[in-house]
């Protein structure tokens, strides 16, 4: 029974760990599509694709090197909250 009782408190707090990326916010709180794609190309970042994934922004983009990545934006505030660049092959 033990077992069982741990378990199930692991899953429970890795999933609120995992939710953690997500973005729970209002959309009337969500700065436009236009405001992410500004503050892409201010940082020199080449816009491929903009999304939503868990509440949140995801740009698919080139760096200034040319590297692709993907990046969680925070809708609200355009805040990066994680980057992840592709490895040769296409692989991260």
């Amino acid at each position: 029974m033990r077992t069982v009782l741990t378990a199930t408190m692991i899953a429970l707090l890795t999933g609120t760990a995992l939710a953690e990326d997500d973005c729970n916010l209002p959309m009337a709180t969500w700065q436009p599509r236009e405001a992410v794609r500004a503050m892409a190309e201010a940082r020199g970042w080449r816009l491929q694709r903009i999304k939503i994934d868990d509440g949140c922004y995801e740009i698919h983009a080139l760096d200034a090197n040319g590297q692709r990545f993907e990046a969680k934006i925070d809708p609200a505030t355009l805040q990066i909250i994680e980057i992840e660049h592709e490895r040769e092959h296409g692989h991260r």
